[in-house]
């Protein structure tokens, strides 16, 4: 029995639940980052440094930890039940978590029970991103023609533009109709609530739909898999093919698009003082058109092949990391790139008291005076050459024909840590002005032109890549345990590998001095996947998905 295409009024119907009910996944998870700093106030206002740091571990490993766990909970149950089913169960746990967050009590009102729910709940929406990617990308693909797998996925590949578009076009409504003070009070419940609308829509939607063609046809000859987990991951020809979808495309997923989407952002506001709605809008802008990207590549691979797509995106990431964030910053900021070059900084110190500021939680305390410096100094966007000083000698920050010494913050309880580096920060930037550091980029100097050819260049790489890559990784699996051991190398490459890169990057550019070095991670990581792809990636365009 071959497969079946399904009526083109059919197909349509499955795509549009798919990536709607994927959509709303995604602004689930997205409203959540763009509330982030209310959240803050209003969650964890007043809690003791170990209460914050447990609370701080605890989102951390709902943000990223839970998704692969989610993937191994909803691909198993999806290979066993049926694909439909698992991807019902994600949208509405996705859509439960969310409008519950919405009905939390404020930590003063609740106490420590707030920050512990709201944590709970991150933990929700972590595992139901986990299964839903893999099951919408999964279902779409068995229904579709074999020609027309790029195409159909690409859909689903574009749902997280959609979904962030919406998070921030709601957020930003909200804000603007009520005002800062009434969002903060009780506005910022609004976008989550709005979720329960949502969800009625997708689940509504999606019970429409039928199961997939091939699970069907997997039940009719009684070859479902009873051990998905033991299948997947407990045979060689199973496990190599979760490690090539890692090593051959996940790597270069979370290195490259994250780096374009989520660290550039970091980049613009922290390296070349571009204003925060300025960059919220270039991100805006940058998530509109590249919406219709994923598509394009998605149907260009059912036409060429997904490899040559894929690879060409990588490649082209990979030759572009430094140059494009080197022109990016002679565009935006050229007066910052003048003054870096005209007026070096030099921290010289005992490199005993120098720490490496990998901190992926946000709750380490870096209080000696070469800590202090190097962090001001790569929050600030200024680059810096580190020179070592005997050992017991005391920290300078020389910049121009200034020298600073910062104070040490060692042994300082979190409050007066936090006084004494505004207080630093304040020293070394009134340093850096008289330099002829501008403290903020130029709108007047900017090159609007040049900004939007490298940020296109950029879009193009990251969407070449991410476009065909769910037809891809669908044909890469058996039926049997596809929606398994599809999930885990993608939200492991996702979770991890994208997850860590603006935190390691932050730590290699403070270790360093060079703005430009943090990029050395998505380059690593995106050089392992194009000659992994490139030497062991088959092409499987056109592969029988009832294999």
């Amino acid at each position: 029995m071959g497969e079946v295409a399904e009526p083109r009024a059919s197909m349509r119907r499955v795509v549009v639940a798919s990536a709607a009910g994927t959509a709303f996944e995604w602004y689930d998870f997205f409203i959540f980052g763009a509330l982030a700093p209310v959240i803050a106030k209003v969650f964890f206002a007043g809690l003791t440094e170990t209460a914050g740091f447990v609370a701080a571990l605890g989102l951390f490993a709902a943000g990223f930890a839970f998704r692969p766990l989610g993937a191994i909970i909803f691909g198993s149950m999806g290979d066993r039940l049926g694909r439909k089913g698992a991807f019902l169960v994600t949208v509405s746990l996705m859509g439960g978590a969310t409008f519950a967050i919405g009905l939390l009590p404020t930590y003063a009102q609740a106490g420590l029970w707030a920050p512990a729910l709201l944590i709970l709940m991150r933990i929700f929406q972590g595992m139901a991103l986990g299964g839903e990617y893999g099951g919408a990308a999964i279902y779409v693909a068995e229904h579709a023609p074999a020609n027309q797998r790029g195409y159909a996925t690409g859909w689903i590949q574009a749902s997280a533009a959609f979904g962030l578009i919406a998070a921030l076009i709601i957020v930003l409504a909200t804000r603007t109709s009520i005002g800062e003070e009434a969002f903060v009070g009780w506005g910022w419940r609004v976008p989550f609530l709005v979720s329960a609308g949502l969800l009625a829509i997708s689940i509504w939607m999606r019970l429409k739909l039928t199961e997939s063609p091939t699970f069907q046809k997997l039940k009719a000859e009684g070859e479902v898999s009873r051990a998905p987990l033991a299948e997947a991951f407990g045979r060689w020809s199973n496990v190599r093919l979760v490690l090539l979808a890692f090593f051959g495309t996940m790597c270069a997923q979370g290195a490259l698009w994250y780096c374009v989407f989520f660290y550039l952002q970091v980049f613009f506001e922290k390296s070349l003082q571009v204003a925060p709605a300025t960059v919220n809008i270039v991100v805006m802008a940058m998530t509109l058109v590249s919406a219709p990207f994923y598509v394009l590549f998605g149907w260009l691979s059912d036409k060429i092949g997904r490899k040559p797509v894929m690879l060409g995106g990588m490649v082209l990431g990979l030759v572009a990391f430094f140059p494009a964030f080197h022109a990016l910053a002679s565009f935006t900021n050229p007066a910052l790139v003048e003054a870096r070059a005209q007026t070096p900084v030099v921290v010289a110190a005992d490199p005993a008291t120098c720490s490496l500021q990998f901190d992926p939680v946000g709750a380490t305390k870096f209080s000696s005076a070469c800590d202090i410096a190097k962090s001001v100094l790569a929050s600030s966007g200024i680059p810096y050459r580190s020179t070592d000083l005997p050992s017991g000698s005391a920290t300078e920050v020389r910049i121009g024909g200034d020298m600073i010494t910062p104070a040490d913050g060692t042994g300082l309880s979190a409050t007066e840590l936090k006084s004494l580096k505004a207080e630093q920060t304040k020293a070394i930037n009134i340093a850096l002005e008289s330099a002829g550091y501008p403290m903020k980029a130029d709108p007047a100097r900017m090159n609007y032109a040049g900004i939007a050819a490298i940020l296109f260049l950029l879009v193009i790489a990251a969407t070449a890549l991410y476009g065909p890559m769910a037809a891809m990784l669908v044909e890469l699996f058996p039926a049997r345990v596809r929606y398994t051991a599809m999930s885990l190398p993608y939200h492991v490459g996702t979770g991890w590998v994208g997850g860590f890169l603006p935190v390691t990057a932050f730590a290699i550019v403070a270790m360093t001095g060079d703005l430009y070095a943090g990029l050395w991670y998505p380059v690593i990581f995106t050089a392992i996947s194009v000659l992994t792809t490139f030497f062991l990636m088959p092409e499987t365009k056109g592969r029988s998905l009832d294999a």
